[in-house]
């Protein structure tokens, strides 16, 4: 049966780009500045060349630019000028990842629908998307992108929270429809005529993010996949009864070398990349946010689909602990190159669709 509500916007057929005004010719100036890079890097992407520069090594002497986001500035402290700016870049991002997803979602072996996935593909991608029928949308969330927040808002949408502030550990099942519950003929509608969008983040940080939550804070994820990775990849070690068996001690040299035994399609989804979690080449998203720029990303969904303004996205848990530009330099740089080497190939499509550089990890770079 189809939802109550009829269509308040007409859907585009690619990322949608939030609809922000730039001012100024210092706005127009910057961009202008940035727009050549970007598109450099966007033809390096079109044309496959990345994965290429990866096997070659061809890598090893490109100054890599800061993560996006890595100097955030209070919101009160914003002048006209630097919003201007914030948002020619958020629109240059938008169409970089649209003319990207358009190109390489047009190549042969790429998905074209939903129904063209294989049946674990599709499985996967339909258990990530989250349905909201009042306010018409789909939600692809990938783990350790703020998908716990946004769960918490979908729930206020649904009267289950009465506040997204409320303090209560979050239940990732209940109170949530999925749309691998519904019907082929409802999942197909939806997919037709609702807002669907979802968020990405720098995939070595992601990748970093659940290994520090998972091995250092999960204790069932400990027994569960830590044990295992300290049997099978620290030989020295790791006997039975010992403390290393325990799995809470896991180096993140280890989990990667364990991640480069795993097939993508079969990884935990903390770590699965999130182009198979999302699917962005079957599922048509109409926008693609990020989380260097969660709070005005959120707010452009959130006005989008037309939620009351009194919900809000939540602010970061007090407990959070952030992953920095130091912080993913230590650990990349920490690890033997060639175990870098062997695993952004896994990652490639998360690098390439959704325009993340690769990491620097130079030796000359690694030594500041």
């Amino acid at each position: 049966m189809a939802p109550r509500r009829s269509d308040s916007a007409k859907r585009s057929g690619g990322v949608r780009s939030p609809d922000f005004r730039s001012s100024g010719s210092a706005a127009r100036r910057h961009s202008a500045a940035v727009l050549p890079s970007v598109l450099t890097f966007l033809v390096i992407v079109a044309s496959g060349g990345l994965l290429l520069m990866i096997e070659k090594g061809m890598l090893s002497g490109v100054e890599t630019p800061p993560p996006r986001g890595s100097r955030r500035l209070a919101v009160g402290r914003h002048t006209g000028q630097q919003r201007a700016t914030e948002d020619v870049e958020s629109q240059i991002l938008q169409d970089i990842r649209n003319r990207t997803m358009t190109s390489m979602c047009r190549q042969k072996n790429m998905p074209r629908s939903l129904w063209s996935l294989t049946p674990p593909q599709r499985k996967t991608l339909l258990q990530h998307v989250l349905v909201n029928d009042e306010y018409r949308f789909l939600y692809c969330y990938v783990p350790k992108v703020a998908c716990s927040n946004w769960k918490r808002v979908l729930k206020v949408l649904g009267g289950a929270l009465e506040s997204v502030d409320v303090k209560i550990k979050m239940d990732h099942r209940n109170d949530l429809t999925f749309l691998s519950s519904l019907k082929p003929e409802g999942i197909r509608y939806r997919l037709q005529h609702y807002f669907k969008f979802m968020f990405v983040r720098e995939p070595m940080e992601r990748l970093l993010s659940a290994y520090r939550n998972k091995f250092g804070e999960i204790e069932s994820y400990q027994r569960k996949y830590g044990a295992e990775i300290v049997k099978r990849y620290r030989k020295s070690r790791g006997g039975k009864g010992s403390r290393a068996a325990a799995g809470d001690d896991v180096t993140f040299a280890e989990f990667v070398r364990y991640l480069l035994d795993e097939d993508v399609e079969r990884m935990n989804e903390h770590w699965m990349p999130m182009y198979n979690l999302c699917q962005p080449c079957a599922l048509r998203y109409d926008f693609i946010g990020s989380y260097e720029r969660l709070e005005r990303d959120a707010e452009f969904v959130l006005r989008s689909v037309g939620v009351p303004p009194h919900v809000g996205f939540p602010a970061r848990q007090s407990w959070y602990k952030p992953v920095t530009a130091e912080t993913l330099h230590y650990y990349l740089c920490g690890l033997p190159q060639k175990l870098l080497r062997e695993l952004l190939p896994k990652y490639i499509l998360d690098f390439s669709l959704f325009a993340y550089p690769l990491p620097n990890t130079t030796t000359e770079h690694c030594r500041h």
